[in-house]
């Protein structure tokens, strides 16, 4: 339990070492030919770890054992949301330089901006209603139905991904598989209570036996 605010701490200085490192080649002007699009792709593939790392935190809990990994969640969400919005905010501001006409366009006709603007627009109501507060007002139940999103915003980002590189689709194709892996083991989890169990043909235990074995 004491290990908790350490790894807090941890956690949190790993997830901003991306952005820093960023800012340290902004300023020391390491950025390259192009840092609009150095700026870009690190922002989005962060993302896509960070909300990877968020949804293996139930799978890692329940095969561990180990209950404390749930506090890391809502840090690892919030996380990718940050990054995110510098992905959104590097294309909107650096690229479009505010051109809002110009950005309804390319979400129209652009697919893989649609993916990606769709998978945003999912997460803005995660992030805001993240707080303990917010539990609290829509209930445990209504709560955990929305943060679902984060599914379909996750799938949106590995399409944007896919649909933006085009040709060598290997390496988001990697992020597809391990949201394939984390996708099926919540379906395996939702589908296993109504498997139909077996009977037994054997005859019943005697009530002594049973009550030896609760």
């Amino acid at each position: 339990m004491k290990r908790i605010p350490a790894l807090k701490v941890a956690v949190f200085v790993a997830c901003v070492g991306p952005v820093a490192r960023l800012v340290w080649k902004a300023l020391h002007d390491a950025l390259g030919a192009n840092p609009i699009e150095v700026i870009t792709r690190s922002t989005g593939t962060w993302t896509l770890v960070l909300l990877l790392a968020t949804l293996s935190v139930t799978p890692v809990r329940k095969l561990t054992g180990w209950l404390d990994v749930i506090r890391f969640r809502r840090m690892l969400g919030l996380f990718a949301f940050f990054y995110v919005s510098l992905h959104f905010l590097t294309y909107i501001w650096l690229d479009k330089f505010f051109d809002l006409q110009q950005v309804a366009k390319d979400v129209y006709k652009r697919p893989f901006i649609t993916a990606g603007f769709t998978g945003f627009m999912l997460l803005i109501p995660l992030a805001v209603t993240s707080t303990r507060g917010m539990i609290r007002r829509l209930g445990g139940r209504h709560w955990q139905n929305l943060h679902r999103l984060i599914y379909a915003s996750a799938v949106a980002g590995v399409v944007h991904y896919v649909w933006l590189v085009k040709a060598d689709v290997r390496v988001p194709l990697i992020y597809g598989s391990v949201l394939s892996v984390l996708l099926a083991y919540r379906a395996v989890l939702w589908l296993k209570p109504s498997w139909p169990t077996r009977r037994h043909t054997t005859s019943p235990r005697p009530a002594s036996v049973l009550r030896n074995s609760t």
